[in-house]
């Protein structure tokens, strides 16, 4: 399980850290009509475009307006955001700037030798980090993986009550590590911990990620982190 302090200057997750294996790039040998298609059935407005393992751009829907013939190849329509990605090692904070900035749903990553190695999702970083406390000790997040058929909002609501904490907002998402399961993140009130997680623990809940804030933080990470807070409330 990872223990994460969301102020710490060693909150240091990364790219690769948090790629979206579920989500799979484009060819530039595809044609339009499949680019079409993996736009409407991954509900995503951008997809990457690789010419073997070299990023090429993410393909927009608004790219696609001038191509109505659906046998058209990729390699023939004009792809933007050639240079919107981030190496496999920049920080969290990085990807979400970038992504703030040019306003997408996904940052394509690369390693050293500036090959494609994935994606990393918003919508999912935000539902993995849920809409995190703004300031030193406002309170804490966990992250639980269950089967679906053992969620019941109301019954943890009461583990969490017996430990004279509260809900304050609740996300529900797939697992990505394991298909029949959801993963479920949890906003508090309290950056104190300890005790919800061995109550929940007790009754069979898995505990795969917890924040809190109780660290001090610098002016810079603070504005970098206040700029993150307003994205994820959008």
């Amino acid at each position: 399980m990872a223990t994460l302090s969301v102020f710490s200057p060693i909150y240091c997750m990364i790219a690769e850290d948090l790629l979206n294996h579920m989500i799979p790039p484009l060819k530039v040998s595809d044609s339009v009509g499949k680019a079409t298609r993996w736009l409407e059935e991954f509900h995503i407005g951008q997809l990457p475009v690789l010419n073997n393992r070299e990023y090429r751009g993410l393909l927009t829907e608004a790219d696609l307006l001038d191509h109505p013939n659906p046998d058209e190849l990729l390699a023939t329509v004009p792809i933007g955001y050639a240079d919107l990605h981030v190496q496999y090692n920049q920080h969290f904070y990085s990807v979400m700037e970038l992504a703030i900035q040019n306003k997408v749903q996904l940052v394509p990553v690369l390693n050293d030798e500036r090959e494609y190695v994935g994606v990393v999702s918003i919508g999912d970083t935000v539902a993995a980090f849920g809409q995190m406390p703004i300031g030193v000790g406002q309170g804490g997040i966990l992250v639980l993986s269950m089967d679906e058929r053992d969620y019941s909002l109301t019954q943890i609501s009461r583990y969490v009550e017996e430990n004279n904490a509260k809900i304050l907002s609740a996300h529900v998402a797939k697992d990505e590590q394991d298909p029949y399961k959801i993963r479920l993140t949890l906003k508090l009130n309290t950056p104190n911990l300890t005790r919800i997680i061995a109550t929940l623990e007790r009754f069979g809940y898995v505990i795969t990620a917890q924040f809190n804030g109780a660290s001090e933080v610098g002016e810079d990470e603070q504005a970098r982190f206040d700029a993150l807070l307003k994205y994820l409330s959008l």
